[in-house]
């Protein structure tokens, strides 16, 4: 069979269908699968039914299909997909009573190997295709019946997998999902989180349709953060600070800085201090998560009173927030996405 239908873009659709179908053909395909959000060759039936099952026999339809789904007592939902080679991977559905926010992966497992994270511990197996990412964002839309159009819809790359190492992938499923005739959803409700990989950091921003960059700093020095976070010792600290200043952010563009809080280890007063220095002069917000627990994870999470002040001292020179934790009963949460088919207990509210 030739490549999945999902993940193709309006020229490659036009290709696949050949001279000897009208262009309006194409359309057609391209809005029933993106904007529609159809499940199968089936439901394409403003296609003639001849059609469908030529294309049916030589190119798969390519959605994911879920293998297990589990449901955290604050309504949010984390999904185990299975993809067309059998691998597996997550993702998560986040509501709120405003807005509905849908996290994806770029990767199956992860190969920066931070280590307070359960993904890392996974490694990486390989990059997920452009249909494989912008799948997950079509199966759960029509899952929950959710419409960028009709109600506030966010898409963060904060699963599974180092974004920018499969760059090129995740590009083409943004101009996808940011397509007004495609999936309709603005770039600035949709994020990239990295690791900081400072070459893929600049090929992104020469990109005319990027998501929102989000950058996972975890640390207040560079000694630090090397610990921490081992692929950073050949993408020093300096080096991402002076890629960061050279970003080319847009009117509306803040640079986001995501901050894992872990006690007794970067979370003192000091740290905060080196924090706030460090990105003063950026036009930047930072979000801090304070540890999310898990089974094999050597840190602590901090007591609410040190988060405040950690909040406390670095909004005195930049915005800073505090993400509530989702989906901590199902491993649902930031950094405890691992593939877990029979989650321990997580105590809600622990990571607060």
């Amino acid at each position: 069979m030739e490549a999945a239908l999902i993940g193709l873009d309006a020229h490659e659709i036009r290709t696949l269908l050949g001279p000897a179908e009208p262009a309006f053909r194409s359309r057609q395909i391209y809005e029933g699968v993106y904007r529609n959000r159809v499940a199968g060759w089936d439901e394409l039936t403003v296609l003639p039914k001849s059609l469908r099952a030529q294309l049916a026999a030589r190119v798969s339809f390519g959605l994911p299909e879920v293998a297990a789904r589990y449901d955290s007592a604050d309504g949010t939902r984390r999904y185990l997909l299975r993809l067309a080679d059998g691998k597996t991977v997550e993702s998560v559905f986040m509501p709120e009573e405003d807005r509905d926010t849908l996290c994806i992966s770029s990767q199956v497992g992860c190969p920066v190997d931070c280590q307070f994270c359960l993904t890392a511990k996974m490694g990486l197996e390989r990059n997920l295709t452009v249909g494989e990412i912008a799948g997950q964002v079509i199966l759960l839309a029509k899952l929950h019946g959710l419409d960028p159009a009709e109600r506030r819809m966010n898409i963060v790359m904060m699963g599974q997998g180092e974004p920018l190492l499969n760059l090129g992938n995740v590009v083409k499923a943004t101009r996808i999902l940011a397509d007004p005739a495609g999936v309709g959803m603005a770039e600035r409700r949709i994020t990239l989180s990295t690791s900081g990989i400072i070459p893929k950091i600049r090929e992104l921003g020469a990109e005319p349709v990027r998501p929102k960059l989000a950058i996972s700093l975890n640390a207040s020095g560079e000694d630090q953060r090397q610990a921490l976070m081992p692929i950073t010792r050949k993408w020093h600290l300096a080096d991402l600070m002076a890629a960061c200043r050279a970003y080319p952010l847009r009117p509306w563009e803040k640079l986001t800085f995501e901050y894992v809080l872990l006690g007794g280890v970067n979370d003192s007063d000091d740290d905060a201090r080196r924090v706030a220095r460090l990105l003063a002069n950026l036009n930047a917000k930072v979000n801090l998560i304070a540890l999310n627990p898990g089974p094999g994870i050597d840190f602590d999470t901090p007591d609410p009173g040190r988060v405040e002040s950690f909040k406390s001292i670095v909004s005195r020179s930049l915005p800073c927030f505090v993400r509530k934790p989702r989906g901590l009963d199902i491993f649902a949460a930031c950094g405890q996405l691992q593939r877990m088919t029979e989650p321990s207990l997580v105590k809600i509210g622990a990571a607060t």
